[in-house]
């Protein structure tokens, strides 16, 4: 006997598991909106007046993206933006020491840009962000210029390293 109440109530609960899963009828579709609101469907909201025009008076228009706020002409080496070939265009974030040779008495570091493409750089030399300040068997120092308006110091001293890793004083 209670082996059937099992096998009833089993069968009651497969029954209604399988009544749940089955697919329902589709909902009637909603009506449809007009893509653009007229004047009765915002009946309690104000218009700005034909002659509106925005005063920022000192502040941050809030339409502006703030992604690339940090990107300056100055920076990249050009007034339209791009920039220069060669070392010149590299940034220091983007520079990785390749090699360190000595040469004619002075040291000469082989440095690659994000692109792979590698180049010869000596003390003196400029980069989009900075300059070569001096090169060690070690270690390429780069003076950098820093474009952050609440930075106290405008320079910083960035070492990097041939056998990988930087420094920053």
């Amino acid at each position: 006997m209670m082996s059937r109440a099992r096998y009833f109530v089993g069968i009651t609960l497969l029954a209604a598991g399988s009544a749940l899963a089955a697919p329902q009828a589709p909902a009637p579709a909603a009506p449809a909106v007009p893509a653009t609101p007229g004047p009765e469907a915002t009946p309690g909201l104000p218009s700005p007046p034909s002659d509106f025009q925005y005063a920022p008076q000192g502040r941050r228009d809030p339409f502006v993206n703030l992604v690339n706020r940090g990107t300056d002409s100055r920076s990249l080496g050009t007034d339209e933006g791009k920039r220069p070939e060669g070392a010149a265009g590299l940034v220091t974030a983007e520079l990785v020491v390749r090699g360190i040779l000595l040469t004619r008495g002075t040291w000469v570091a082989l440095v690659a840009g994000p692109d792979g493409k590698v180049f010869t750089v000596r003390a003196g030399d400029r980069l989009s962000d900075g300059v070569v300040r001096t090169i060690t068997a070690q270690a390429v120092v780069i003076l950098q210029e820093v474009n952050d308006p609440l930075s106290l110091e405008k320079q910083r001293e960035v070492r990097k390293f041939l056998r990988g890793g930087e420094e920053v004083k």
